[in-house]
């Protein structure tokens, strides 16, 4: 008797929703009911005026993804809710760096090296400059590495912003949904 148990795997959930104040308290509670830890969390407005957009990633199995989702739908304020995993998405983070200055006007080396991972200069100050750069997190990881022996500071990543790959958006559903109330009303 072969007994497999799940996969769990990185999943990236889309909540669409209306903007009230306590919703994301309520949806963290779906999560820490069942003891989910929230990997990665942000909000925006989405493309559709008047509707929020959380992308939470979550480390988990496909159908604790499922039944967390229809949990998650059944919250007054929330529209729609997707997953997907990493291939069915395009992300990026930003990550900044704090490091002292006296190190970049010393080591042209450092210069170079922040150049080779794409980060740009967001504020010089006498005694530190801070850099950012975009990508994934494996790519923002190593430049932390890269920058420790020259007396990192700080560090601070936001979180996934996610756009789904084969999606014509949460607009065109909403358009789709609202002409088929109209026609049953009529």
């Amino acid at each position: 008797m072969n007994l497999e148990t799940p996969l769990k795997q990185e999943y990236n959930i889309t909540v669409y929703t209306e903007n009230h104040v306590g919703l994301l308290h309520r949806i963290c509670i779906v999560f820490s009911r069942r003891k989910i830890n929230i990997e990665s969390l942000n909000t925006s407005p989405s493309e559709v005026a008047g509707i929020h957009r959380f992308n939470i990633l979550i480390f988990e199995t496909e159908e604790v993804i499922r039944k967390l989702c229809r949990h998650l739908e059944k919250l007054t304020e929330v529209l729609k809710v997707y997953y997907h995993t990493n291939e069915d998405i395009v992300w990026q983070e930003l990550a900044m760096y704090k490091v002292p200055t006296s190190v970049i006007a010393e080591q042209v080396s450092v210069e170079r090296l922040l150049r080779c991972y794409g980060a740009r200069v967001v504020v010089i100050r006498k005694d530190y400059t801070i850099f950012e750069t975009t990508g994934q997190r494996e790519e923002t990881d190593k430049l932390i590495t890269v920058l420790q022996p020259y007396g990192l500071i700080e560090f601070v990543r936001s979180a996934r912003v996610v756009v789904i790959k084969d999606s014509e958006g949460f607009n065109h559903k909403l358009r789709q949904f609202e002409r088929t109330a109209v026609g049953e009303e009529s």
